[in-house]
């Protein structure tokens, strides 16, 4: 009777094609949400790095330039480093400012500079800062001053640090959402084996053999479910892209693989946790209970 009662439950299979899909919409909704607040750090730190800092020379001398150059390029908050002499400021001045002035002056007033862009941990008001301070310290002599937008920096953190906030709320609270829709459709889909369950346990099976198929079930389609999220959510960023391709430069394969990592671990993880529970639940119950 209890191999009666164990094949009676599997050929209940089909009652959990609505589960598969459920979860897999909303574990999609959260890979979504999730993939917008990964895009949203690159964003903001490729913002960031394209912030550029210059170093007006007082020298010009070659090989002083090409050691402070090389300082530059071997600090570790440096990206990328580029020396501009007269001629190239005299080409970003006009292409930043859609003019030339060149038709009016005889001569170029610009000074020579090292324009870097430091990485995006150090563009803040107080890392540019002790940057500025070491690189006057040091060379003085050969640098008249160090500029960069400063009100740009400090509005882009300010900002940057409250729409970090905000996106941090609406995922705890979206997470939060996905948990209990997963456990509800879970548990709606167990419902429907209650009987059988019980039937089981009236023949005299034990506890854990009861959960044992459940639980592999809950696995399975766990997994099933995290990869049709994983393909459609995929499908999507492969179209996004193609529409803004600036979303390809910014693309980290380690950090889109760990958000699909995590729907893994969350589908399958809420997908056992549920059916055990309800496993234990409908075992606890009295038979009239369950009607």
């Amino acid at each position: 009777m209890v191999d009666s009662a164990k094949s009676s439950l599997k050929r209940s299979k089909p009652n959990y094609i609505y589960t598969i899909v459920g979860v897999a919409l909303v574990l999609l909704i959260m890979g979504i949400m999730g993939w917008f607040f990964l895009n949203i750090n690159s964003v903001g730190s490729a913002f960031k790095e394209d912030i550029r800092i210059s170093a007006y020379l007082r020298t010009l001398n070659k090989d002083t330039i090409g050691q402070i150059q090389q300082h530059i390029a071997s600090r570790p908050y440096t990206k990328t480093v580029t020396y501009v002499d007269k001629k190239m400021a005299q080409e970003i001045w006009n292409r930043e400012n859609n003019e030339d002035w060149a038709k009016i002056l005889d001569v170029n007033p610009l000074p020579e500079s090292i324009d870097f862009y430091a990485k995006a941990d150090y563009v803040n008001k107080d890392s540019l800062n002790k940057i500025s301070t070491e690189l006057l310290g040091k060379y003085g002599d050969q640098i008249t001053d160090i500029q960069y937008p400063q009100t740009l920096v400090g509005n882009l953190n300010e900002r940057a640090a409250k729409i970090g906030l905000i996106f941090l709320v609406i995922a705890i609270i979206l997470c939060i959402i996905v948990i209990i829709s997963i456990d509800n459709t879970i548990r709606l889909a167990m419902f429907s084996n209650r009987f059988l369950i019980k039937t089981m346990q009236m023949v005299g099976a034990t506890r854990g053999f009861i959960a044992r198929p459940l639980n592999i079930r809950a696995v399975v389609n766990g997994l099933i479910s995290s990869g049709i999220a994983i393909i459609l959510l995929f499908s999507i960023i492969s179209w996004a892209e193609s529409q803004f391709p600036q979303l390809k430069a910014i693309r980290d394969w380690k950090l889109t693989f760990i958000l699909f990592g995590g729907l893994i671990i969350l589908g399958v993880g809420i997908s056992v946790y549920s059916t055990h529970r309800s496993v234990l639940k409908y075992l606890k119950m009295k038979l009239d209970d369950l009607y």
